[in-house]
């Protein structure tokens, strides 16, 4: 990062120390004022505004320090309150920059403290790319006034750049790019790049194209600066480079990205015309949020949540797998009611059935993370399925029978009964093979459906799991054992 920002890049400690130093701020600032608040003293209200205006500039002192993406940092783990507090001190030409480094939640919270002249001001800072991220969260009336206020190249790009849909590299691309032509020697490209006051961030290659913008290939600019000034760019570009396609799934290009090791890679439409570039930055950006909406989803949650969202939001965003989870909890129990005989026959069932159904939840969640994962790195197609089914059911013929096995021979041991370890071994086998078929079949089913492969996984294989396991163990138990 540039000197001249006056922002260096923090790591985790200093991060956290950095937000520590906020919250004493805020927190010696409500004391004090509480105190003087209480204070029967000549010109009150004087002094407890001089004391109040202290300790904000001390704040704005301290955030005007720190680089928007570490700010972003501080007001996502501030209560609302002490959130709008921290953002009215941000100064105002900084405001399109940290929302875009806001999670989606916090950011709708500060969109809804802010004024629509303080959006419009906000948004104005924002190039294309970085607008076209922010617009869905936008009013509309904020959009139109916007859009308004642009030039003629920057509304086209906005309109192009809105037009992709979400997950395409499109959607991620970004218009700050250098382009020159074939035809110009080394030397003219050298004096064109002199006439910048600095290149675009992540700049590694420039794109080469004719007149019409159809790109022809790229020269990498250490390429460009270890050969002789008099050569020409067409006997030193590369035609072979990766290009994306502005509709490519951005899942493809991330993949490409870590394959290759790229920093940045030209975007092209259907025509072969040159429409933008997808950097780095913007590739880690989509794969953390991927990664962050896989681990929501698993766990059931519709979005990412604010942690100091209110009781109601939270409640709107969980209540539907909690709903479902309730159902397979009164489906299991009912399996268990069904063999309340057996159990009052022999206890040890109620002390082992557990067990059986922990081990199955535990496995199951392993082979849906596997897949889950493969699916992502689009490892897996449809004709994998029949392999998966086999490959996940010999790991766990396999797992039932040495960890089955062993848990069969501990049975064995303290109730005195070989019959009871057969059970036990024979049931950890079937609920393991049972969440092996499960922990494939979801994912594809979900996949095939066009939904997220994670969505609920690890709900939904901890209900079949425990309900198989304890169908199998008491239903065994019953069989053999009373």
């Amino acid at each position: 990062m540039a000197e001249t920002e006056e922002f260096r890049h923090q790591d985790q400690d200093e991060l956290i120390l950095h937000l520590k130093e906020v919250q004493q701020l805020l927190a010696r600032q409500k004391i004090v004022e509480d105190l003087v608040h209480r204070q029967d003293m000549p010109r009150h209200d004087l002094v407890e505004t001089l004391v109040h205006k202290q300790h904000l500039t001390q704040l704005q002192a301290k955030l005007d320090s720190l680089h928007p993406a570490d700010i972003a940092y501080i007001l996502e783990a501030l209560p609302r309150d002490e959130r709008i507090l921290v953002w009215d001190l941000v100064k105002a030409e900084r405001d399109g920059e940290i929302l875009l480094e806001v999670s989606d939640a916090v950011r709708e919270s500060l969109i809804e403290s802010m004024a629509p002249a303080e959006l419009v001001a906000a948004a104005e800072q924002l190039d294309a790319d970085e607008l076209a991220d922010l617009a869905p969260d936008l009013p509309t009336e904020v959009i139109d006034d916007v859009f308004r206020s642009l030039n003629t190249e920057e509304r086209e790009q906005l309109r192009a750049a809105m037009s992709y849909t979400e997950g395409s590299v499109g959607a991620l691309m970004d218009f700050d790019l250098v382009s020159v032509r074939e035809d110009v020697s080394l030397e003219v490209v050298l004096r064109y790049l002199r006439r910048f006051d600095d290149l675009p961030d992540h700049t590694d290659q420039l794109f080469v194209v004719d007149r019409d913008e159809h790109l022809h290939g790229v020269l990498p600019l250490d390429v460009l600066l270890v050969n002789d000034p008099d050569v020409q760019v067409s006997a030193l570009m590369q035609t072979d480079a990766l290009t994306l396609l502005a509709t490519d799934a951005a899942d493809d290009a991330a993949q490409a990205f870590e394959r290759y090791d790229l920093v940045s890679a030209a975007v092209i439409d259907s025509a072969g015309k040159l429409v933008g570039r997808l950097t780095v930055n913007a590739v880690l950006d989509h794969i953390r949020e991927e990664a962050e909406a896989e681990q929501l989803a698993q766990a059931g949650l519709k979005e990412e949540e604010d942690v100091f969202a209110s009781i109601w939001d939270s409640v709107k965003n969980r209540w539907q797998w909690l709903a479902i989870n309730l159902v397979t909890a009164f489906i299991a129990s009912r399996v268990i009611g069904a063999f309340e005989g057996s159990i009052e026959k022999l206890v040890a069932l109620a002390a082992l059935m557990p067990i059986v159904a922990g081990i199955g939840g535990n496995s199951g969640n392993q082979t849906i993370t596997m897949i889950v994962r493969a699916i992502a790195l689009g490892q897996v197609g449809e004709n994998s399925e029949r392999w998966l089914y086999r490959k996940e059911a010999g790991v766990a013929l396999f797992n039932g029978l040495i960890w089955g096995g062993l848990l069969g021979l501990l049975a064995w041991w303290l109730y005195k009964d070989i019959r009871l370890g057969a059970v036990m071994t024979a049931a950890m086998t079937l609920n393991l093979l049972v969440a092996a078929a499960v922990g494939v079949a979801i994912p594809m089913t979900l996949r095939k459906l066009g939904r997220d492969p994670a969505m609920g996984s690890s709900v939904m294989i901890t209900a079949v799991t425990d309900s198989g396991g304890f169908f199998i163990f008491l239903g065994l138990a019953t069989l053999f054992l009373l």
